[in-house]
């Protein structure tokens, strides 16, 4: 085995471990947890009236809606990402936006929506660690976008989790894009 198909293999497991206990965590908790990022909306780095790209929850992630509508409230625009391929684009989502079905449980804003960069991304992930390395979902559709998206200026990456999804050590590979921070129902923080 190489090195990189035993990180691949080390990944898996990890993302497969911790996903299981996210999945395990009772519903009311979830629900409870998620409505709880919203208290600690003010902790974010974010810059004044930073565009702040979000994410619509499949199955068993954090529900980062109820953040979202605070960050609105705070003065910052908002989108979602959309899938173009390789990478992900992002709409403008305001309160009458209309959302369609983009698969996999989840929605995403219509073509007639305006494409914007966002300053901020909020990402979904299955694990992280205490350095700020994330899982994914194996797809490397965040890193991807991530490497695009600096190209063209400053971006923070903030991940949205439960506390249940941190683990000791993610190893990592050169496209791996590490985080600035991690949000949980426990609060922000920073890393490096």
């Amino acid at each position: 085995m190489t090195d990189l198909s035993s990180i691949a293999a080390e990944k898996d497991k990890l993302r497969k471990d911790v996903l299981a206990r996210r999945k395990a965590m009772p519903v009311v908790e979830r629900i409870e947890f998620s409505l709880q990022l919203s208290d600690h909306a003010e902790d974010l780095p974010l810059p004044a009236g930073a565009v702040v790209a979000g994410f619509w929850p499949i199955r068993d992630e954090i529900d980062p809606r109820p953040l979202m509508d605070r960050l609105r409230q705070l003065g910052h625009p908002l989108c979602l990402p959309v899938m173009t391929g390789p990478s992900l684009i992002f709409r403008r989502l305001e309160r009458d936006t209309e959302l369609v079905s983009a698969g996999f449980g989840t929605s995403e804003p219509g073509p007639s929506s305006e494409e914007v960069r966002p300053d901020v991304l909020l990402m979904p992930l299955a694990g992280f660690d205490g350095r700020g390395t994330r899982i994914g979902y194996g797809k490397a559709f965040y890193d991807t976008t991530i490497a695009k998206l600096q190209q063209s200026g400053p971006l923070l990456c903030i991940g949205l989790a439960f506390s249940v999804q941190e683990v000791d050590h993610v190893p990592s590979e050169a496209h791996d894009k590490p985080l600035n921070g991690i949000l949980t129902e426990q609060g922000y923080r920073a890393f490096g």
